[in-house]
């Protein structure tokens, strides 16, 4: 009766000690956890307050900018001075002289500026097009990849009840007798192995959060809890040709590239025109004083001029700036055509992928998960009975969480590769 006793308090004392940590472990997970975030939410948080994606949006504004300084035109230049030849012997009089320079371009170098400006505006637009288009593939992985660690993190923790309760029973029985103090020492470090990697779960879970943080631009310290979601949601049929189809016609860097085409063109205009001569334009007044000498005395006079210069532009004899736009251009439509290659590469990769993924999700719904769990299930039920051994037990449970951690994997590849898949085609429509 008092060995009952001892082993009811220690069954007590396990009890408690087991509750004392359950409350440490959900006081881990919940330390600075902020408020739930959907997942609209957090792509709309991204696009508002990602600190890169601002600064690339401030590329439009110099691009309009730059437009406008491309519209102007040479400023004239005015000239002043004063003579005093009073002071001489001839005494011929003092008096200044005013002027006005000014290039008069020809061959129409505004327009030409203003058109290459604008070429180049609508290239940062695709620019910033293309940078969101991976910006919200890539907050969308990582929003999945917190989804993903905490799933792997409450399997863990599920893991470990199953297990601590397994080492409980087990460490009574051992006191009863009726099974070997070997198999309670091998539950009980058994179920301190799996709290080892539940511990570490959380650790990679609450780092996954944080990178959340840094996509939306927050400065907080604490992290933000997500919604959890059904994967089953990323579940889609496309045809390639079709993806292909549309990812030539709608994908920003490929835009960008039929665009800087036009950039080199307009630039190859830019440099003839460059080419052409300008006119300089001299005007001005000169007054004279009256010229009070004894040998050629003369009156006050006022003089205008008018006068044109045209530079001698030997260097037009010198065509490297004109070779280098030439070769640009070239080099951009070589660039286009590479880009062509590349979509349709990545297209079709990230469409293989996808398709394995969804062939590797078929063999989990026929039954993997059920089978797994009810043989882990029968295993407890024969072990308390004296039927099987611990080792079949514990075999049993890291077949199961290994198969659970392998559909985990899966889903959240799966999720992972519809991501790509649509990033690549230029398409959007993931929505949980």
């Amino acid at each position: 009766m008092l060995r009952l006793k001892n082993i009811r308090k220690k069954h007590f004392l396990l009890l408690y000690f087991t509750l004392v940590l359950s409350v440490i472990t959900q006081a881990q997970i919940n330390a600075n956890i902020q408020k739930e975030i959907t997942y609209p939410d957090f792509i709309k948080a991204v696009a508002q307050n990602n600190i890169a994606y601002a600064a690339e949006k401030l590329n439009i504004n110099i691009a309009e900018a730059n437009i406008e300084k491309s519209k102007i035109i040479p400023d004239p230049e005015f000239t002043a001075g004063v003579f005093n030849n009073d002071q001489h012997k001839m005494k011929m009089g003092y008096g200044y002289n005013i002027g006005l320079d000014w290039t008069l371009e020809l061959g129409g170098k505004r327009k030409a500026r203003v058109d290459l400006a604008k070429s180049e505006s609508e290239l940062s637009i695709y620019i910033l097009q293309d940078y969101f288009r991976n910006l919200r593939a890539d907050a969308t992985v990582q929003y999945l990849t917190a989804i993903h660690h905490e799933q792997l993190m409450k399997l863990q923790f599920n893991s470990y009840e199953t297990m601590d309760e397994l080492a409980k029973s087990n460490s009574l029985r051992a006191k009863l007798g009726t099974i070997t103090a070997i198999d309670a020492k091998q539950s009980k470090l058994e179920a301190k192995s799996i709290w080892n990697e539940a511990i570490q779960s959380i650790g990679n879970w609450k780092g996954s959060l944080n990178s959340l943080n840094l996509l939306m631009g927050s400065k907080h310290a604490e992290l933000t809890q997500i919604a959890l979601v059904n994967f089953s949601t990323f579940d889609r049929s496309f045809y390639l040709d079709d993806l292909i189809v549309h990812a030539l016609s709608n994908r920003a860097d490929l835009l960008y590239a039929l665009q800087n085409k036009d950039v080199s063109e307009k630039m190859i205009r830019l440099t003839k025109v460059n080419r052409v001569l300008d006119l300089g334009i001299t005007t001005g007044v000169t007054r004279n004083a009256e010229a009070r000498n004894d040998l050629a005395p003369s009156p006050a006079f006022t003089s205008a001029n008018f006068g044109i210069s045209i530079p001698l532009k030997f260097s037009n004899h010198r065509k490297g700036e004109l070779k280098e736009a030439f070769y640009t251009a070239q080099q951009a439509g070589l660039q286009h055509q590479e880009i062509e290659l590349q979509v349709q590469t990545e297209v079709k990769q990230a469409f293989y992928n996808y398709e394995a993924t969804q062939k590797q999700l078929q063999q989990f719904n026929s039954g993997i998960l059920d089978d797994a769990k009810a043989i882990l299930t029968g295993k407890l039920y024969s072990y308390k009975r004296g039927d099987s051994s611990l080792l079949e037990v514990l075999h049993a449970q890291r077949t199961y969480i290994e198969v659970q951690q392998n559909y985990y994997e899966i889903l959240f590849n799966n999720a992972h590769a519809l991501v790509i898949l649509e990033q690549s085609a230029g398409i959007w429509d993931i929505l949980f």
